[in-house]
């Protein structure tokens, strides 16, 4: 079982470490909305298939429509496009290094806005990753302009907008079930980015027609979005959220291969030390919330 949840886990970091590359791929015959659009209805048809086959509940009648509209936004809808936009301005790569504070941003918000306690290991945890964000964007933003300083604030803001969707989500987990979250969240995510995609873009249909951003269409969208979501609640099932949240540690590494190898992004010295110190300011932070949570899950388990 063991051997299994961890080829799952590799599998998992290796479907949404492709995401970047996806992107940078149909930015080529696309735009950031569009792009958004598409994932999301894709990624929609599958976990909507899957609910139905597995026989989950889809709880229309009881459904928080205005929370679950709100959390698809933050969450998903905005962060997928400024993601988009970004990836025009700097490397794949470069895009989900800055995308591992995710976690960091969740903490500090849960810290500030929703009750969470500080411990002295999440300020050094996040003290950890602010020196490796330096490492990171130093030399680029000081020595001939590598790396795009609007590009990498854009990642930067969508690394928050994934820490305030992560806060708000646990909130309404409280009352829907994850699958009927990722339905909602993809829902309301294709018909905003719809909307923003009839209004400021123009969608190429005949780019459809084309094998190879079809391909790369369904790798993002139906296993990006969708295929990767059933995952990773497997995961979380059988392995405990613990063990599924050791994807933040591979998916930067695995990101970092699909733009070294098929997009020729170079992996300099510089992102690999700010990726360590990032990963360990993150680990750092996380580790007594874990402690706390396998607590918490064994005291359930003796009542």
């Amino acid at each position: 079982m063991r051997r299994t949840l961890l080829a799952l886990l590799l599998l998992l970091s290796l479907i949404w470490g492709g995401s970047y590359y996806f992107i940078k791929v149909l930015l080529e015959a696309f735009e950031p909305w569009t792009i958004v659009f598409l994932r999301s209805a894709l990624g929609l048809a599958v976990i909507a298939a899957h609910m139905a086959w597995a026989g989950k509940p889809f709880g229309f009648r009881g459904m928080p429509w205005g929370a679950a509209a709100v959390m698809a936004l933050v969450n998903t809808c905005l962060p997928w496009a400024i993601i988009g936009l970004s990836e025009t301005r700097i490397a794949s790569g470069m895009a989900s290094v800055l995308n591992a504070t995710t976690p960091l941003w969740t903490l500090a918000l849960g810290i500030v806005f929703f009750g969470a306690a500080a411990r002295r290991a999440h300020w050094i945890g996040m003290s950890v990753a602010v020196a490796g964000l330096v490492v990171l964007l130093g030399p680029g933003l000081t020595s001939g302009g590598r790396i795009d300083s609007r590009g990498a604030a854009g990642m930067l803001a969508a690394s928050f907008l994934y820490g305030l969707g992560s806060q708000l989500s646990k909130i309404l987990l409280q009352k829907i079930t994850p699958y009927q979250a990722t339905f909602c969240t993809l829902l309301f995510s294709m018909l905003g980015s719809g909307v923003m995609a009839l209004a400021t873009e123009r969608v190429s249909v005949r780019e459809l027609a084309v094998p190879h951003h079809l391909s790369v269409l369904v790798g993002l969208g139906v296993f990006g979005s969708g295929v990767a979501y059933i995952l990773f609640y497997r995961i979380v099932q059988e392995g405990g959220p613990e063990f599924a949240t050791m994807v933040t540690y591979l998916l930067p590494a695995f990101s970092l291969l699909w733009g070294f190898s098929l997009l020729g992004e170079s992996v300099r010295l510089h992102m690999a030390a700010g990726l360590a110190l990032i990963l360990a300011g993150v680990f750092v932070s996380s580790r007594n919330a874990a402690r706390e949570r396998a607590a918490e899950s064994a005291r359930a388990m003796s009542a």
